[in-house]
């Protein structure tokens, strides 16, 4: 008996079980016949794997391993137009090793994933450009070298198809610079080295020296100042070394003018179409999607893509409109009837391991606080801090360099202004009643906004322009009152004098922190003042200007406030009454977010850093504060989960062993195709994720971090670390003491700097976890 035949016999056997599945997936069919193998595809075998020879009816090619359907193993698919791929496959998707030919020349050699160029590999120009290393999603991101048409070179890191971080430039002319990038231009703290023996070391921005920085001779003359395009901002002085003699006439403008010009970065060679926009659906990707919910976008829901396949032009489309629903928003109706399909349910899955279900609802979004309007008792306070922050930004000040002196750190480093109602030579007249203004190191607070990028015109109109502030509904645990700019952009804390002192004490540290690490999380301060009001009590009212988290367009459906303690760390409200204002606690967590490779690496490096730095600083009682927003909610207010996969935990759609197709989430297919999403995202903002559901046992104070489902939604996260202005002082000490006669020392907040720092390293990082 033939090979052929016996598959028919075989194939024949399972006719009347795939009866109504063969009537949709004929619709799918995309074959022409071929002598070599058998045109109808629904007559394979289940799993079986064989070695076929396919033409599709626009004239693309595939010959290699095949199995349910679609290529599966080692194979090779050739384009009608030229383009050409041999590697390996997973159910119609190159994934594994493998090598994309255009019909230009060019080539790429190296790792795919759901066919995206991602992990190593080589791309090589028709003109010989060529980049080796770290890809994700199509683009270089991470470690690699390129070598440029035009002879150029450089080696380092990348992020989003640009060099950023750390990198040297060579080029052909024999220049090389050596230092930090950013989006493609050199921006930080780095060094040009002429092939002429002149140097620059100092501060970049956007491709230019801007700010401290050195000129260096190769006779061994220096220039020492500060650096800008604008001439009016750029002062230093020249040294001349002992061997030059006479006058020298030179500009430090003649950098930017002449030196610079030979040091232009190549725009490289550009990819033309990408392999994963050269991918076809196959029938086995539509039996799959058919087997599972198929839903309607409500009207009004924009969305750019479901997750990516849209038409590549070619006379085929990436998916089927049963694709495009599978991941889309449900109904009650249609989730009601898909429960129903399924052999047990999410509630079945929890009791049966002792779990406890967990419903996730999402309340309708509200802005938080209250307006404070004339009549608020708040209200000539938030007057007075207005025309105080007014006269401390607007004040004129000359240009600083990043480099500040010890003296500007001097706890006595302060300036008082009295505000009279008729106003002064230095003030205005105004409504509200008299009182003082003190600044405290103003100069370090005025660089700390210059190094956050703040602009003093925005920053006052945030703060000080026509719109109120809003005051939180409740003070915080600490009695401290929360005040939020109309824009969302920035938070007002009230401080206790001892939280004023701390800050105060570790303000050098916490310079030096911030400008070595662009990335930190600590809490940004822009800001810290006193308003001393007039009258026999003579009140004062101290209080920090911090940079709020969550400003940002997303609406945020879930706040987590972690330390990594548990006695007490749950919030007493049924889901019913938790809105997206509710801080949740640890133990009301029920995800795990998973980061992507290259993010999670440095959100460790970052925690790491972090935790030392407020561990020397002898801080605690510090939190890592977690926005979280659902990227789909259902029109009856729950998340809705994305494909599952294979996690070690059966799941309701986890049925018989069928694994899906690994598929890119909607959050990176956004990315992909609207490239300039990238530009946003920074290490705990904006940040694209996985939120994996996790369920408790019944002790659950005894488990922090709950067992994983295998059930995932897509997410955008805001995270930073908090509250980091308490410090182990004897108030402190004596609460541990007293705490831990009663509790389990290890759950309590109130411990050591080190073991707390310790303590909230292995919390987060269970927490927060590498998307595979």
């Amino acid at each position: 008996m033939s090979k052929e035949f016996s598959g028919i016999v075989k194939a024949w056997e399972f006719t009347v079980k795939k009866a109504t599945a063969k009537k949709r997936a004929k619709k799918n069919i995309i074959f022409a016949t071929m002598s070599v193998a058998h045109v109808d595809d629904d007559l394979d075998t289940p799993g079986e794997v064989y070695y076929a020879e396919k033409v599709l009816n626009n004239g693309d090619i595939y010959t290699g391993q095949w199995s349910d359907n679609c290529p599966n193993g080692h194979g090779k698919y050739l384009w009608s137009d030229g383009c050409m791929y041999v590697g390996d496959w997973v159910k119609g998707k190159t994934m594994g090793k493998g090598k994309f030919s255009w019909p230009s020349g060019a080539t790429y050699e190296g790792k795919f994933k759901n066919g995206y160029m991602d992990g190593e590999g080589t791309y090589t120009g028709c003109s010989n450009d060529t980049y080796r290393g770290s890809w994700v999603i199509n683009m270089k991101h991470g470690k690699g070298t390129r070598d440029y048409v035009n002879g150029d070179h450089y080696e380092g890191d990348w992020r989003r198809g640009q060099p950023d971080g750390q990198g040297r430039y060579q080029w052909i002319n024999g220049n090389q610079y050596i230092g930090q990038w950013r989006n493609g231009k050199m921006n930080g703290n780095g060094t040009m080295i002429w092939a002429n023996g002149n140097r620059y070391d100092g501060s970049w921005e956007d491709g230019f020296p801007k700010g401290n920085g050195t000129f260096r001779w190769a006779d061994g003359s220096f220039y020492v100042g500060i650096w800008s395009k604008d001439s009016r901002e750029q002062s230093g002085t020249y040294y001349p070394s002992s061997s030059r003699t006479g006058t020298f006439d030179w500009d430090p403008q003649d950098v930017y003018s002449n030196d610079l010009l030979a040091c232009q970065i190549s725009p490289g060679e550009r990819i033309s179409v990408y392999p994963s926009q050269k991918m076809v659906s196959w029938p086995c990707e539509g039996e799959f999607l058919q087997k599972q919910p198929i839903a309607k976008t409500p009207k009004g829901n924009k969305r750019n893509s479901v997750d990516g396949r849209l038409s590549n032009g070619d006379g085929y489309s990436w998916g089927s409109e049963a694709d495009a629903g599978s991941n889309s928003v449900y109904s009650e109706q249609q989730r009601e009837s898909s429960e129903g399909m399924r052999s047990f349910s999410t509630d079945d899955l929890d009791n049966s391991r002792g779990f406890t279900p967990h419903c996730i609802k999402i309340q309708p979004n509200k802005k938080p606080g209250t307006t404070i309007s004339k009549g608020h008792k708040n209200y000539e306070l938030m007057l007075n801090l207005q025309l105080g922050i007014r006269h401390s930004v607007g004040r004129p000040a000359p240009a600083t360099s990043l480099d500040l002196r010890a003296t500007a750190f001097d706890t006595k480093e302060k300036i008082w202004t009295k505000f009279p109602t008729e106003g002064s030579k230095h003030t205005p007249p105004h409504q509200s009643t008299e009182f003082k203004w003190k600044d405290y190191c103003p100069l370090v607070f005025r660089t700390l906004r210059k190094l956050f990028k703040v602009d003093p015109a925005d920053y006052m109109i945030s703060i000080c322009g026509n719109d109120a502030l809003r005051e939180l509904s409740s003070p915080g645990k600490s009695g401290s009152f929360f005040y939020l700019t109309n824009d969302d952009k920035y938070m007002i804390k009230t401080l206790k004098k001892a939280e004023v002192k701390v800050l105060l004490g570790m303000l050098p540290a916490y310079y030096n922190h911030v400008r070595a690490f662009e990335n930190t999380l600590v809490t940004k301060f822009f800001g810290l003042h006193c308003v001393k009001l007039n009258g026999p009590a003579q009140k004062k009212v101290r209080f920090v200007i911090m940079g709020n988290l969550f400003c940002t367009e997303y609406a945020i459906h879930r706040r987590f406030d972690l330390k990594g303690s548990s006695h007490g760390r749950v919030t007493e409200k049924p889901e019913s009454q938790i809105d997206p204002t509710t801080t949740l606690k640890d133990l009301d967590l029920n995800f795990i977010f998973r980061l992507q490779k290259v993010w999670f690496q440095e959100f460790c490096r970052q925690v790491d850093r972090d935790c030392d730095f407020l561990e020397q600083e002898r801080i605690m009682d510090y939190s890592l504060l977690v926005g979280v927003h659902f990227r789909e909610v259902s029109g009856s207010g729950e998340p809705v989960t994305t494909e599952p996969r294979s996690s070690g935990v059966r799941t309701p759609t986890d049925q018989g062993g069928d694994v899906s197709t690994p598929r890119l989430s909607r959050a990176d297919m956004d990315l992909l195709f609207d490239p300039s999403g990238w530009a946003s995202i920074r290490l705990g903002i904006n940040m694209p994720a996985k939120a994996e559901l996790t369920v408790r046992r019944g002790d659950f104070e005894a488990q922090l971090v709950g067992e994983p489902t295998g059930q995932y939604y897509d997410v955008i996260l805001f995270f930073g670390i908090i509250d980091i202005l308490q410090n182990y002082d004897i108030s402190k000490k004596l609460e541990h003491a007293y705490k831990a006669f009663q509790y389990d020392p290890t759950s309590i907040s109130a411990v050591d700097p080190k073991q707390y720092s310790k303590r909230f390293r292995d919390f987060v990082l269970k927490v927060f976890a590498e998307d595979t």
